[in-house]
């Protein structure tokens, strides 16, 4: 059987026209990447891309306040992005995860949304070049969106899940102090030890793996934003680097400050490589807590069968 046809409306960009589903807040840009990457069959995370329309939010009020933009403009770009960002705003985003080297794709994506919304509230046209991408480029803002992502997920979720089992393993230990075990040098039996002190061993891990998070978050929280094309700021208020850096940390909390030097935060991704390295080395104290777990576990009959767990 036959499906029907999907029903389109031709959007224009400097290639020319291009068919875009009608129903779409995307436009041209946003096509033509579905079109030349179905490569990865994902698109990015949702994390990012909630931290994109937060960029473009703190963007345009600070714009409006520095004068670069007209204030009903600016007001229709705001509220467009906390529509957004108060909905489902997926499946308006999906430009997949491989796609142009400087992400140009995904701001595009942002752009285009938020500039389809903004002029149905507004009534007349709203760029997504010249109004909702003021003082901004794909090469600032998508390295400002993978910093704030990483940053605010390590704040929001990860950081609060190490503590919680930080503490509930510390409140087991205490429950099980005066249990007394054999410790073990390479499975062999060696000194006794209470149950308490390998699971404090453990928590006290987490710590230290929490604590190493928190200096790659606050590395994080450096931003390319204002350096525009290549690092110069060219195009940006001088201001409007620090001043959208400073909505960003009042709307989420965390320290976020105009990067110390545009062109290594640019043309890198070393904080966030090294943000990733934490990540693995927390893995690794995860995997030894689980196997510790596992060897105590053991048996019923021909193991240690210290524990017995559910």
């Amino acid at each position: 059987m036959n499906t029907p046809a999907q029903a389109t409306r031709m959007e224009h960009d400097s290639l020319g026209d291009i068919a875009v589903p009608a129903n779409a807040l995307y436009g041209a840009q946003t096509q033509r990447a579905i079109d030349n990457f179905p490569i990865g069959g994902g698109p990015m995370p949702a994390a990012f891309v909630r931290a994109l329309l937060q960029i473009k939010q703190a963007a345009a009020k600070v714009n409006a306040r520095l004068g670069e933009l007209d204030a009903d403009i600016a007001a229709v770009i705001d509220q467009a992005c906390a529509t957004l960002l108060a909905s489902d705003f997926m499946p308006h985003f999906p430009v997949d995860v491989y796609q142009t080297g400087s992400g140009t794709s995904s701001n595009m994506n942002a752009n285009e949304v938020i500039a389809r919304l903004a002029t149905g509230q507004l009534g007349r046209p709203v760029d997504a070049n010249d109004h909702v991408n003021r003082g901004q480029s794909s090469n600032d803002v998508i390295p400002s969106a993978v910093h704030a992502s990483a940053a605010i997920a390590i704040a929001e979720q990860l950081l609060p899940a190490i503590a919680h089992l930080s503490s509930t393993i510390r409140t087991k230990a205490d429950a099980v102090h005066h249990h007394i075990k054999t410790g073990r040098t390479h499975l062999m039996d060696a000194m006794p030890v209470r149950l308490s002190q390998p699971l404090q061993g453990w928590a006290a891990q987490l710590d230290a793996q929490a604590e190493r998070l928190r200096v790659s978050q606050h590395e994080l929280c450096q931003l390319a934003l204002g350096g525009t094309a290549v690092g110069t700021s060219v195009n940006a208020h001088p201001e409007f680097a620090q001043a959208v850096a400073n909505e960003l940390a009042a709307s989420s909390g965390l320290p976020f400050v105009r990067g110390h030097n545009f062109f290594a935060l640019m043309g890198s991704q070393d904080t966030a490589v090294a943000a990733s390295g934490q990540l693995k080395a927390l893995a690794v104290t995860l995997m030894k807590i689980s196997n510790d777990l596992r060897w105590m576990n053991s048996g019923p009959l021909a193991g240690l069968s210290e524990i017995a767990l559910p």
